[in-house]
């Protein structure tokens, strides 16, 4: 967004610089809008199959933090990070991250 502090442009670079994908909240919020929008309503993601530190991931992601900020926030290494990032993305079907943060809130794991 625009009215994002300088800080943010900086950290943003060098997250995506470093192969992350990073979306602020309020433009994945937009996305999930505009995909709600433009298709018929699934059914609810069945989150049952994840561990509790996959949820924990997945909620963290779903707010469009990296795979640093997932770390950070979580105490984990960005290694385990994009490990149970994988295990999510294959147990709930998902191929990327915004389908797997469309999924969280489907299931009504964020608002």
């Amino acid at each position: 967004s625009k009215d994002e502090p300088p800080q943010t442009y900086h950290q943003s670079v060098r997250a995506v610089a470093a192969g992350n994908t990073l979306f602020s909240a309020d433009s994945l919020r937009r996305i999930v809008a505009h995909h709600h929008a433009a298709t018929p309503a699934p059914a609810v993601t069945d989150l049952t199959r994840l561990s509790e530190r996959e949820r924990d991931v997945l909620r963290v992601l779903a707010t469009g933090a990296s795979n640093a900020d997932i770390a950070g926030r979580l105490f984990l290494s960005e290694t385990t990070v994009k490990t149970h990032l994988s295990a999510v993305f294959t147990k709930l079907g998902t191929r990327n991250r915004v389908e797997a943060a469309l999924a969280a809130f489907r299931a009504g794991l964020v608002a």
